[in-house]
């Protein structure tokens, strides 16, 4: 693919979920709530899809991604049916088709936090191990602002409302293979579009965040 090619893909793929993201916070806070959050599968699958789309060609990005979604599906098993890892939680109808209790898209979110820190550490830091702390503190931070939404929006669910430490300590410990990896392999995205679908995922968030109490009496 020529670069002007590329560039354009690009620009069109962040353009896109841009809208995206901006339809939805404007959406759920004023507009039809429950729609646009009946509408989160079909967002989450177009940031995929996306993903994989402007990244395919780079060497080892696909590794990292099955990975990614591997790990994540298989930990996630573990913990809505073991209570292992996470803690006692079952998720909820927001995020689409599941297997034994756990979305598909889970495991694709878990592809999409990866690459997406990682590919920020990556721009901070040459070295593997500040690029894997780096990394690693943004997949935490990321978790730490949806976790409080998870509920109203249907997403998932702890037993007793609130995620335990005990959450944040295993996605530490599922997140901090997949840096290393990430690292290790030497995956190198050189778009920006990574760097934007985080950016906005944690911003659609943090706006959400600040509106719980409208969102609660709207959902």
């Amino acid at each position: 693919m020529k670069l002007k090619q590329l560039l354009n893909l690009e620009l069109i793929a962040i353009g896109i979920i841009w809208l995206f993201h901006v339809s939805g916070i404007i959406g759920i806070i004023y507009g039809n709530s429950r729609w646009f959050v009946a509408a989160t599968p079909l967002n989450l699958f177009l940031c995929i899809f996306l993903l994989i789309l402007v990244s395919w060609k780079t060497p080892g990005f696909i590794r990292i991604a099955l990975l990614s979604f591997v790990l994540g599906m298989v930990a996630e098993l573990l913990g809505i049916n073991y209570g292992y890892i996470f803690g006692s939680y079952q998720y909820g109808e927001g995020l689409g088709w599941k297997v034994y209790g756990v979305p598909l898209l889970i495991g694709a979110n878990w592809t999409i936090v990866t690459v997406c820190s990682a590919a920020i550490a990556s721009q901070i830091y040459k070295q593997m191990i500040p690029r894997i702390i780096i990394g690693l503190g943004l997949m935490l931070l990321l978790d730490f602002v949806i976790e409080p939404m998870a509920p109203i929006l249907d997403f998932w669910e702890f037993e007793g409302g609130e995620a335990p430490t005990q959450n944040y300590i295993g996605w530490a410990l599922v997140a901090f293979p997949l840096q290393f990896f990430y690292h290790y392999w030497k995956v190198e995205i050189k778009h920006w579009f990574a760097h934007h679908l985080f950016l906005l995922q944690l911003v659609f968030f943090m706006i959400l965040l600040l509106k719980i109490n409208t969102l609660q009496n709207l959902l």
